[in-house]
């Protein structure tokens, strides 16, 4: 088992930046598959950026060239490094981890068993 803690987020302007921290306690670290997911109010919950085990990212098509996802396994720390932010980028943020994900599933939040309780990030125009 695995307990994930988000950290980072907050208010910032439109073409701001945040990186967003999640830390890990629990669980062999450096073999599971992480994900950054976000809700925006009355909306579903969106895979933003994974990262398999070997390091490979998969990034949304939405913040594609914006957010970048990384690990650091040592430090049992999952990274999203927002840059140019918009106003429909704000929602609250979780990190989600697990094991045996398929790297096509690594932004399908029903293919993670554990996550954090997130954090919020708010972008004013």
């Amino acid at each position: 088992q695995v307990q994930l803690v988000e950290s980072g987020g907050g208010s910032v302007q439109s073409g701001g930046s945040l990186r967003l921290s999640c830390e890990a306690s629990g669980g062999t670290y450096s073999s599971s598959s992480l994900g950054w997911f976000r809700q925006a109010p009355g909306k579903e919950r969106e895979g933003v950026a994974g990262i398999a085990s070997d390091g490979r990212p998969t990034i949304a098509d939405s913040v594609k060239g914006r957010f970048t996802i990384s690990r650091d396994n040592a430090k049992k720390t999952l990274y999203l490094q927002m840059n140019s932010l918009k106003p429909e980028d704000t929602a609250m943020y979780y990190c989600a981890a697990d094991w045996k994900i398929w790297r096509s599933q690594l932004l399908n939040p029903t293919a993670y068993a554990y996550w954090g309780p997130g954090t919020r990030v708010t972008v004013s125009s």
